[in-house]
């Protein structure tokens, strides 16, 4: 494998902006992300802008780690966010504890099966349990057969939490955790 791991920088939120946008293009992407593809392609520059610097390397808060290929194509991405205890999350549940919490998995089709996914899990855990982590967690549609299995994978369990969609409260997302090693 000859790709580059590494964090992003600030500065390069054109090409953040533009592998997001692919993945919200993805035919699983209604499953995995909760926002739409319109709804990102109409945010301005400065969005843009803020995200990277909120998840470059050297934050604190948050890491988008990604996946170069030789080329200097990005080919995969994942970020994590870490949740402080006695704070609340993006659904409204307490934190209890601190932990990192995997969002924005995504790795282009043509890029897939080859082991690529669980190199960048490595580099975001690694992250997270660098900051003190003491769990990892992340939310899964209770449809994403997929995502689920290689969470399984990975060494991720369900922890029994059920999270209801606000925009569609028919559907569930899942919490998957990773205690600390």
């Amino acid at each position: 494998m000859n790709y580059v791991i590494r964090s992003i920088r600030a500065d390069e939120w054109p090409a953040t902006k533009e592998l997001r946008l692919a993945a919200l293009q993805d035919p699983v992407a209604h499953l995995a992300f909760l926002e739409t593809y319109e709804d990102a392609l109409a945010q301005p520059d400065s969005f843009w802008m803020g995200r990277a610097a909120g998840a470059c390397e050297g934050a604190d808060e948050a890491q988008q780690i990604i996946a170069e290929a030789p080329d200097g194509r990005w080919v995969g991405t994942l970020t994590v966010l870490i949740e402080e205890p006695g704070t609340t999350d993006w659904a409204g549940y307490a934190v209890e504890r601190m932990q990192g919490h995997v969002v924005g998995v995504f790795v282009r089709p043509e890029e897939r099966g080859g082991g690529l996914t669980e190199v960048l899990f490595d580099a975001g855990l690694e992250w997270a349990w660098a900051r003190g982590a003491e769990r990892i967690r992340l939310i899964v549609h209770e449809e994403n057969g997929r995502a689920q299995r290689f969470y399984r994978r990975v060494g991720f369990v369900p922890s029994g939490l059920v999270v209801p969609l606000s925009a569609k409260p028919e559907e569930k997302e899942l919490e998957f955790v990773l205690e600390r090693p």
